[in-house]
C-alpha cells in the first residue's frame, strides 16, 4: 500500500537509489512504485486491464462505527418512545423522501440523492469493515471492491487508479488487493498530510532533482554494464515511469488544493473542523477538506476514491462512560458536518458537469438497535441505509422498514448488491472470475446483482 507521509522518507545527499524511489510501503515486502509500475505493466500486457473509452469514477465514503438508520435516514416519529429517538423527520423537495432535520442541505437536493434504507449485512455485530469495501464477512479474505476497479479499469498512466484517503498509516485488511495483486493496492494517502510529497520533497529545485536522476542513470549504466539480464533493464524502464509520475504536474495538481479559490475552500469547510462524538466536547475531527481532495481526484481521473469520515458507534453505557449525553448530543454537532459535506460535493459535481461521471456512496458496516439502551443505540446489522448520487437515477427512495425501523418490509439489499451497483455503473461485469491464491476461480460477487432503480 503507497502511502505518502509528510515528513517522512526524507531526501537527503547520500541516499541510496532504492530509498529515493521508496515512495512507501506496500505492505507485501515492502515494494516501490517502480515495482507497483511494473506489476501492473505486466497485467497489461496479459490483457487485464479492460478500459472503456467513457471512464467513470466512485467516491465511496465510510461511516465506520455503524450510523444510526433512525436518526438520518429513516426517522420513526410514531414508534414508542423507546424506539423513535430525540430528532424529528423534515420534508425534502422530492415527496417521501423525508430525512433528519439535521441535514436541511440535503434535503434541499434530495432529487439528485437516491437512499436505499433496507441494506441488510451478514457480518457479525462487531466493527469490520470488510463487507463495505469486499461485498463479503473478513474471514472470506475477497479484493477491496477498489483493487477490482484497478484491475478491470485501470486509469491515466500518471495517475493512481485507486486512492484511499484513509486514517491509518498501515495497511488496513478491508483495503487489502488479496489476490487481486499488489499492483492494484491504493495508494494510500493518510489524512491528507503527506500530499506535498507528490512533488518534490524538502525544498528540492527542480535543477537538483534532475541532477539526482543523473546520478540514477550513471547507477543504472554501471549496473547495465554488469548484468544484462532482462528484468533489470525492466526495471530502469520503469523506474523512469516512477520517475514521471513523481513529478507528473497532473498528478501533483489533482493534490494540491492550493488550486482551489477562498471561497470554494471555505464552501466545503475546514480540516480541522470538530464534533462531539461520545463525550461532551467537540475534540474529535472532521476533515472537510477530504471531500474536496476526493472531488479533485475523481475531476482529474482518478476511478476511485476511498475516505473514512467520523466516529458513529453510539453505544449508551460508552457514552454514560465518558460522561457524554447521548446519541442525540452526539448526532447534533456531526450531522451538520456530514450535511454540508455531502451537499457541497454533490452540488459540486452537478455544477461542474461530473454527475454523469462520477458515483458518490456513503454507508457504514451497519445501523443501529431500534431499541434505546443508555440514551443510545447498540449495534444492528438487519437494518441500514446506503445514500447514492451522481451516476445513478436520484429522487427516489428505495425500500421500506417495519414501523419500528428493525428490518426490511420491501427490497432488502446485501452489501454485494450495493457494490454490484458500483460495478455495472463502472462497466464491470460481477460475475467475472479470478483465480485466489489456490488458483480457485472466484467470482467478484456471488450475489451483486445491482440494484434495479439505480441502473442507468
Amino acid at each position: 500500500m503507497l502511502t505518502f507521509w509528510g515528513h517522512q522518507n526524507r531526501c537527503c545527499d547520500n541516499i541510496s537509489r532504492r530509498n529515493f524511489l521508496q515512495v512507501g510501503a506496500l505492505g507485501l515486502g515492502g515494494m516501490t512504485l517502480t515495482d507497483v509500475l511494473r506489476l501492473r505493466a505486466r497485467a497489461q500486457e496479459a490483457g487485464t486491464n479492460d478500459k472503456r473509452s467513457t471512464p467513470r469514477s466512485v467516491i465511496m465514503i465510510c461511516l465506520a462505527g455503524g450510523p444510526s438508520h433512525l436518526d438520518m435516514y429513516d426517522l420513526k416519529p410514531d414508534a414508542p418512545s423507546d424506539y423513535r429517538g430525540e430528532f424529528q423527520p423534515i420534508r425534502s423537495n422530492v415527496p417521501g423522501f423525508d430525512i433528519c432535520e439535521h441535514m436541511p442541505l440535503q434535503a434541499q437536493i434530495a432529487d439528485k440523492l437516491a437512499l436505499v434504507r433496507t441494506v441488510q449485512f451478514v457480518e457479525p455485530m462487531q466493527h469490520e469493515l470488510e463487507e463495505v469495501y469486499t461485498g463479503f464477512i473478513k474471514s472470506a479474505k475477497r479484493p477491496t471492491f477498489g483493487s477490482i476497479v484497478s484491475r478491470f479499469r485501470g486509469a491515466d498512466s500518471t495517475l493512481p487508479p485507486y486512492v484511499s484517503l484513509e486514517y491509518s498509516q498501515g495497511v488496513t485488511s478491508y483495503e487489502n488487493p488479496q489476490y487481486v495483486g499488489a499492483a492494484h493496492s491504493p495508494l494510500h494517502i493518510a489524512g491528507g498530510d503527506g500530499v506535498r510529497n507528490l512533488g518534490l520533497l524538502n525544498g528540492i529545485s527542480r535543477a537538483r532533482f534532475d541532477d539526482r536522476r543523473g546520478l540514477l542513470n550513471s547507477f543504472d549504466d554501471a549496473r547495465r554494464e554488469i548484468d544484462a539480464c532482462r528484468d533489470r533493464l525492466d526495471l530502469d524502464a520503469f523506474t523512469h515511469q516512477a520517475f514521471d509520475i513523481i513529478s507528473s504536474p497532473k498528478a501533483r495538481d489533482a493534490f494540491d488544493l492550493s488550486k482551489e479559490s477562498p471561497e470554494t475552500l471555505a464552501r466545503y469547510g475546514k480540516r480541522d473542523d470538530k464534533y462531539i462524538y461520545v463525550g461532551q466536547t467537540a475534540d474529535s475531527v472532521w476533515d472537510s477538506q477530504k471531500f474536496l481532495l476526493a472531488r479533485r481526484l475523481v475531476e482529474a481521473g482518478v476511478p476511485v476514491v476511498t475516505m473514512r469520515m467520523g466516529i458513529w458507534d453510539h453505544h449508551g453505557n460508552v457514552i454514560q462512560q465518558v460522561g457524554g449525553k447521548s446519541i442525540w448530543h452526539s448526532l447534533k454537532s456531526v450531522l451538520p458536518l456530514l450535511d454540508r459535506s455531502i451537499h457541497t460535493l454533490v452540488t459540486d459535481l452537478h455544477e461542474r458537469g461530473l454527475d454523469k461521471e462520477v458515483l458518490v456512496l456513503v454507508w457504514g458496516e451497519f445501523g443501529r438497535a431500534p431499541r434505546i439502551s443508555l440514551s443510545g443505540r447498540d449495534h444492528w446489522p438487519d437494518a441500514s441505509f446506503a445514500l447514492f448520487a451522481g451516476a445513478v437515477p436520484g429522487g427516489q427512495v428505495i425500500g421500506q422498514t417495519d414501523p419500528h425501523g428493525e428490518r426490511p418490509l420491501t427490497r432488502s439489499v446485501s452489501a454485494q448488491n450495493v457494490l454490484g451497483t458500483i460495478y455495472h455503473a463502472l462497466g464491470i461485469d460481477y460475475t467475472q472470475k479470478l483465480n485466489d491464491f489456490s488458483g480457485r476461480p472466484m467470482q467478484l460477487l456471488d450475489n451483486g446483482q445491482p440494484i434495479a432503480e439505480l441502473v442507468v
